[in-house]
């Protein structure tokens, strides 16, 4: 059978044990050669057909293909994973929990937690810098609900949480015709935002930014190429505008209060970062099939355990 382009073709295809397996092995074990979990020793396994696990014929370990991954230690099938990866990675404004609890038949509580995780396998970890090709958009925003509407008690937590008036502030970078970047930052001042900046734009580049008094730094000892939209002024002079970077808070934003309807800040980052994800893999020639696998290509490493997701990091707490 050919391989889905299609959430039902996907459905179809991925509900045989076998062929998830087959799947995460060929993207963790790429060249063949399967490695152990416990000792890291390389291609010296044997198939246990009846467990659909392998053995080190060295160290005598049996591990699964989930082992080492996101999903490692989940009872859910292999078969509901894939649901979960593909609609999380392909749905334009996000999905909810409780949709994939519909959807695959499990419950709310595990499914917020698989979520979770998969939006662990979605962040980027790259390190290389914006470079001086293209102009770079820089902008912030503020995530959150009016503090008018807050209840007495909640509306002093939130203010303790930020210098954004109660809100949470989320800074994004965004490379003309590229890729965004986007993190949870604590305030708006310079010593905060001048390191995010330094470690992800090349000097030299040329900056676009509103008229907000902490940026004014960049362009000191010719470090970037400074340009400013004055927003009370206008939107757009020329090439110089912030537009790029709007569009993606618009996109977040609909996630956000449409689909998530309420985001706790300790939680916020992963959500940038699945906004991220599907915005980087936007353009034609990213089909829904190869964001499903970009998705799955970097499950391997990460764990995020419930007590973590919680804030429990003692299960025992």
């Amino acid at each position: 059978m050919q391989e889905p382009q299609t959430l039902s073709e996907a459905i179809r295809y991925y509900s045989n044990e076998q062929t998830c397996i087959d799947l995460l092995a060929s993207l963790r074990w790429p060249d063949g050669q399967v490695v152990c979990t416990a000792c890291g020793e390389i291609g010296n396994t044997i198939w246990l057909a009846n467990q659909k696990r392998w053995k080190c014929r060295g160290c005598k370990k049996q591990f699964s293909v989930k082992v080492g991954t996101i999903m490692e230690d989940s009872p859910i099938s292999l078969d509901k994973w894939m649901v979960a990866f593909w609609m999380l990675a392909n749905c334009r404004n996000g999905v909810s929990s409780y949709e994939i609890k519909r959807a695959i038949g499990v419950t709310q509580k595990s499914t917020w937690h698989m979520l979770h995780r998969i939006r662990l396998a979605m962040t980027d970890l790259a390190t290389e810098k914006f470079g001086t090709d293209f102009p770079i958009e820089i902008d912030e925003t503020f995530v959150g609900g009016k503090v008018r509407n807050m209840h007495k008690s909640r509306r002093d937590k939130r203010l303790n949480y930020s210098a954004g008036n109660g809100k949470a502030i989320v800074m994004g970078m965004l490379e003309r015709g590229g890729r965004v970047r986007a993190r949870v930052i604590a305030d708006r001042k310079v010593q905060t935002m001048r390191p995010v900046l330094e470690g992800s734009i090349e000097r030299g580049a040329n900056v676009i930014t509103d008229e907000h008094v902490s940026y004014p730094f960049l362009a000191k000892e010719n470090e970037y190429a400074h340009e400013i939209i004055n927003h009370i002024e206008g939107y757009v002079r020329g090439h110089i505008h912030t537009n790029g970077i709007e569009n993606f808070w618009s996109c977040l934003k609909r996630s956000l209060g449409g689909t998530y309807i309420s985001v706790e800040p300790f939680h916020l980052e992963r959500y940038v970062d699945e906004q991220v994800f599907r915005f980087n893999l936007r353009k034609q020639e990213n089909t829904d099939a190869s964001r499903f696998k970009a998705a799955l290509k970097d499950i391997v490493g990460r764990r995020l355990t419930y007590a973590e997701l919680t804030g429990r990091l003692n299960p025992a707490a």
